[in-house]
């Protein structure tokens, strides 16, 4: 159901506020550049620090800019289960194509946890629910074997998997049918596509959303001479979007691009002007600024 390159996009701020006219502009450049979806309120669109209203408007805000021209994931994700409900709810009252859910984090639920949340929310929501594992950042690891459980619901389409074990992607693929496997990763794109992943929720599309499907289709095509090249090309860059807190450098990427303001909000804080010039550096390298 949702697959290519999939644009986790940044929330950009000014003053504290959200900045919805610069937002526009970089939901247009997605849509424009020809990306294949557009995840907001991801971790990348800091949806920590957003609050529920703010959440919300954010979400209710792109399906309306997009207007169906690409398919919109809303991420709803929740440690609190009804919490995750209602914000999967309201993906759905305002036409999103899709959600994406995060594992829960800090209370570590054990695996039967995990697939009694999921398939909770997928009874009461009817809406299709991309699963969200990411270890490095929820504490907990669902395992291929609840994934192959959950994937049998109705409404649970696929999983951003960002665990960075190739072994449980194979096993989530094999023991799976009609299910989307995404790459939580830019640099597991290349390795997860060849095991038969469907492309990437990524980062670096928030700076380069026509190359990141360029890349995506060699990698799906089995192009390896051209999905190698491009992955060499943008290794460095993918690696410096993550020099500090995600979506810390991007945002500043972005500014220095003139896209948007580099602002976040605390408890993330400004990148070291070490790594503002090791990014811009970067930047200069694959030819996004000058």
């Amino acid at each position: 159901m949702f697959e290519g390159a999939i644009v986790a996009i940044v929330t950009p701020f000014r003053k504290g506020i959200i900045d919805y006219e610069a937002f526009e502009k970089l939901i247009e450049f997605q849509v424009t550049e020809g990306i294949d979806g557009i995840v907001p309120c991801g971790t990348t669109g800091e949806s920590p620090t957003l609050s529920h209203e703010e959440h919300k408007e954010v979400i209710r805000f792109t399906v309306e800019i997009v207007k169906n021209r690409v398919p919109v994931i809303a991420g709803t994700g929740s440690n609190n289960t009804v919490e995750a409900i209602e914000l999967t709810s309201h993906a759905k009252s305002v036409k999103a194509n899709g959600v994406l859910m995060t594992t829960p984090y800090y209370n570590k639920p054990n695996q039967e946890g995990l697939f009694l949340h999921y398939s909770k929310v997928a009874d009461q929501v009817d809406i299709p629910i991309v699963l969200y594992n990411i270890p490095s950042r929820t504490s907990i690891n669902m395992t291929a074997e609840t994934i192959i459980r959950l994937s049998k619901h109705k409404n649970i389409v696929g999983v951003k998997e960002a665990a960075g074990s190739m072994e449980q992607a194979m096993a989530i693929i094999k023991g799976t049918q009609h299910f989307d496997l995404l790459s939580g990763d830019d640099l597991l794109t290349l390795p997860l596509c060849s095991i038969g992943g469907k492309g990437v929720i990524s980062v670096l599309a928030n700076l380069l959303p026509r190359e990141t499907v360029e890349f995506v289709s060699h990698c799906r095509k089995g192009d390896l001479e051209k999905a190698q090249d491009m992955n060499y090309r943008y290794f460095e860059l993918m690696k410096g979007l993550f020099v500090e807190p995600n979506p810390v450098p991007v945002k500043q990427a972005l500014k220095y691009a003139g896209r948007c303001e580099s602002e976040v909000r605390l408890p993330l804080c400004e990148m070291s002007n070490k790594n503002q010039n090791r990014l811009k550096g970067l930047m200069k390298e694959v030819n996004l600024i000058s």
